[in-house]
């Protein structure tokens, strides 16, 4: 039977999988162990989450009132990307969090080329575009825990975020904490891993081994040598200059949403927490030099409003790819040991997250049924790493930019599915039918935000019924009354914030 599970490495992902596993299985005797370095830090630049993380958290029975105090955490609604489409100085649109209004009822893009062409797609069938630029907080002061007035995810500081949630797994949650290096790995005759051998603890026994040790792999890429699949050919991004920076004023407003403005061979990521703003520069070394990046990144700080002096920029450099397999024989690969591609759309901590689910749903009660269930989680990975290419791409495939080698450049190498879909879609919408597994990395809906918040227009070989056309005005004019009663509703995002922080909200 499988009763001792083992994860190598902390941080947000080996804690989040921790925490998942023994919030699900602690009272059926499963024991959940964790070895972590104490000489190797976090990656810690992981700021952006989806919406799923409210699950997941409240699925572990963590407060959400607590998490907002520990984790310098603010509220996310979405994606919002400045110069991707031509350049300009108005080349701006959203890629909000809710689905847009009267989507089940009425073909919204064609309607909205029909009737609305000058008006952006996304501000004009969903609130939270406005919302963003206002600056207001996806719920009030009344709603509990984990519910939304508007949908919403989490901007977060991940140092403090692995922190918090170890705390939880071995306060709450019964985790065993292993500080300690891997040394050795020991295995059984038939290729399985028996044990991993310890500095200070010996060696640590257990029937299933979760890799969490980020980008060395120590288990699935070094003991086993899965090979990492590298995607460089189709996402040319391999570095990044992180740099953490403050606000001019203590109260100055924080911003509701993820901000990415491109750049001439990569793109920024502007992150507001209440304490500060973690600003990044992911780029492509092939076509810029480190010192032109910094160079480019200090510029947008200070067109930004931030500080002409700021502390020296970290570097990281990665190879964009993901594991040929993610569970071999008793192991199973978890966050950066599983592979990395870009920090665009936020997909890494949502990775973790569905792998961690995944993995705790179906946790294989003894070794005979571990092959079956490792087969199914590599099928619904290289799947899902393949659609988060795909969706990444897409933003790079639809931009105008000709200004520089690395935007003409990024036109071409276009993934087979993507292309093929961008050919249907010539003639229609993304749609549910074009995404139909039960649980998609990204909806048909961000499909569509992306494809016509970047320019795309659609032929539509299918006229529309009559009727049509007035029931789309009338859920255009819901979408425009319900984003003027939310903008008088709503409070100001850094005013909930601070509330959460002194008050807390009430439970469900």
């Amino acid at each position: 039977m499988l009763k001792r599970i083992v994860i190598v490495g902390g941080g947000s992902a080996g804690w989040m999988t921790a925490g998942v596993i023994a919030a699900d299985h602690r009272a059926s005797g499963v024991q959940v162990t964790l070895i972590e370095s104490p000489d190797v830090a976090p990656i810690g630049v992981g700021e952006g989450t989806w919406p799923s993380m409210r699950d997941t958290l409240r699925r572990i029975g963590v407060s959400e009132s607590d998490f907002f105090r520990e984790c310098d955490a603010a509220f996310k609604q979405g994606s919002r990307f400045n110069r991707w489409v031509d350049g300009g100085d108005d080349d701006v649109y959203f890629h909000p969090f809710m689905l847009p209004h009267g989507h089940h009822e009425v073909n919204l893009p064609q309607q909205w080329q029909a009737r609305h062409p000058g008006v952006p797609f996304a501000d004009l069938v969903s609130v939270q575009p406005h919302l963003c630029v206002h600056g207001r907080a996806p719920k009030q002061v009344v709603t509990p825990e984990y519910a939304a007035v508007a949908n919403y995810g989490y901007h977060l500081d991940a140092g403090k975020f692995g922190v918090f949630l170890r705390k939880h797994c071995l306060e709450k949650l019964g985790v065993h904490y292993v500080p300690d290096h891997v040394t050795g790995v020991k295995a059984h005759e038939n290729g399985d891993i028996a044990a991993l051998q310890t500095q200070r603890h010996g060696a640590l026994e257990g029937e299933l081994f979760i890799d969490c040790s980020g980008m060395q792999s120590l288990l699935l890429g070094r003991h086993y040598g899965v090979p990492l699949l590298p995607q460089h050919a189709v996402l040319y991004n391999d570095s990044a200059l992180a740099v953490q920076i403050p606000y001019a004023q203590e109260e100055a407003p924080i911003a509701s949403q993820t901000s990415s403005t491109a750049q001439s061979a990569g793109w920024i990521w502007d992150i507001g927490l209440p304490s500060r703003r973690g600003v990044g520069h992911v780029y492509a070394s092939a076509y810029i030099s480190d010192d032109q990046a910094e160079a480019e990144l200090r510029a947008y700080i200070v067109q930004s409003g931030g500080p002409a002096e700021i502390p020296a920029p970290r570097k990281l450099s990665f190879t964009p790819g993901y594991r040929e397999q993610f569970w071999h024989r008793n192991c199973v690969a978890i966050g950066l040991s599983a592979g990395f591609i870009e920090p665009l759309e936020a997909s890494a901590l949502a990775l973790v997250e569905m792998s961690a689910a995944m993995l705790s749903d179906d946790l294989p009660a003894t070794r005979a049924a571990m092959d079956i269930v490792a087969a199914r989680f590599n099928e619904a990975f290289t799947y899902r790493w393949q659609r988060v290419i795909d969706f990444l791409k897409l933003h790079y495939v639809l931009s105008r930019r000709r200004d520089t080698p690395y935007w003409r450049d990024n036109t071409a190498a276009v993934p087979p599915r993507l292309d093929q879909l961008l050919t249907l879609w010539r003639h229609r919408a993304p749609s549910r039918s074009d995404f139909n597994r039960i649980e998609e990395v990204f909806p048909w809906a961000s499909y569509q935000y992306i494809l016509y918040g970047m320019g795309f227009r659609s032929e539509f070989r299918r006229a529309p019924p009559p009727r049509e056309a007035a029931l789309a005005d009338g859920y255009f004019r819901e979408a425009a009354e319900l984003t003027r009663k939310m903008l008088g509703a709503l409070p100001d995002n850094r005013a909930l914030i601070n509330h959460i922080k002194r008050h807390g909200l009430q439970k469900i």
